[in-house]
């Protein structure tokens, strides 16, 4: 049994991870913070924990936390896990930060996207990306993860074994991809008003969106060179859920048997990825509340195009349950406990 601190337990992605490791057999949460609400219950702010979690929020008091936990998650803004993690913390715990933090290699384009300074900069050459299907044997050994963002995974995982076997032109990708709301976070903005959102969809950040250079970085450890792709996000009218539609032009004729031989190379071991069979495409419905991806393609013969759709549910597969499944590697636990959930319909 380890001991687990979750910073920021009170935003969307942290009470996920409360629901998560509430039923995991090796786990016991002992530290719910949030600055927001310290010394309030827990189960006060989310009504669905009532006479499930009796515990208070705590503020984030890093040096009495250290003492406590064997691995803390930080669900938090970005900036926050860079301004506080040393060397001598890392020593002592392990640290599954699901921030932008430590997902990008070069600190300077961190810096320009992000738009702020990296405090612990000598800590990001150590941190392993946590895309616990690529990145499994890495992951074992780390002491501290950067969990992949929502649209990251999603793109990443649908697109790396085409990308990695040379099958499809890397300057003909392009991803359209879309969000429900909770991506956006819990804090108030004018933008995510129920009468902002209903009954309406919209694209955002177009050409300037802060996931673009993570999907690149990883895309480009595939191909084994830089690449740059097109990525628009979408903002649509659910709660949950993430759909990515990629195109890209092939680099020689294949056949659909090709490509799915290629997905069954790269994930025929994964849990929690699934291959769509033909002539089935991925929705997000059938991934939500669940640590699926459901990845569906199509080939385009007229056009000589590739056109691959993916779903995840983006607090899960996106984040929490991505970062369960992280630490799992972490303490040799069976990869799959804890996240063994049917997605929830309707």
């Amino acid at each position: 049994m380890i001991k687990v601190g979750i910073i920021g337990a009170t935003g969307y992605t942290g009470a996920e991870l409360v629901r998560i490791l509430i039923r995991h057999r090796e786990v016991k949460i002992v530290w719910y913070g949030s600055r927001s609400y310290v010394e309030q219950e827990f189960a006060s702010i989310y009504r669905n924990f009532f006479r499930i979690v009796e515990d208070v929020c705590l503020d984030d008091n890093i040096e009495e936390l250290i003492q406590e936990v064997d691995v803390i998650f930080t669900a938090t803004p970005q900036g926050y896990c860079s301004s506080f993690l040393t060397e001598e913390i890392l020593q002592k715990v392990k640290v599954i930060d699901l921030s932008a933090d430590y997902r990008i290699s070069d600190v300077g384009i961190y810096e320009t996207w992000y738009k702020r300074t990296h405090e612990s900069p000598q800590l990001i050459e150590e941190a392993v990306y946590g895309l616990s299907e690529i990145n499994r044997d890495e992951i074992k050994e780390a002491r501290l993860i950067a969990n992949p963002g929502c649209y990251t995974t999603c793109s990443i995982l649908s697109l790396y074994p085409l990308v990695r076997e040379g099958i499809i032109d890397t300057t003909t990708l392009i991803i359209d991809a879309k969000s429900g709301t909770s991506g956006a976070g819990r804090g108030a903005s004018i933008d995510n008003l129920y009468c902002e959102v209903n009954e309406n969809m919209k694209a955002y950040a177009v050409a300037a969106h802060r996931h673009t250079p993570e999907i690149e970085e990883q895309l480009s450890i595939a191909a084994g060179e830089d690449l740059t792709i097109s990525f628009t996000p979408h903002l649509v009218p659910m709660n949950r859920g993430i759909i990515t539609t990629s195109y890209a032009s092939l680099c020689e004729t294949v056949t659909k048997e090709m490509i799915r031989s290629i997905y069954n190379k790269y994930y025929g071991n994964a849990t929690f990825v699934r291959i769509m069979e033909e002539g089935k495409l991925p929705e997000t419905r059938w991934v939500k509340g669940s640590n699926y991806i459901d990845i569906g393609f199509v080939i385009d013969a007229r056009t000589n195009r590739i056109v691959v759709v993916a779903c995840i549910d983006n607090l899960m597969k996106g984040a929490a349950g991505q970062a369960v499944q992280n630490m799992n590697l972490m303490f040799g636990f069976e990869e799959t406990e804890g996240l063994e959930l049917i997605p929830m319909f309707p």
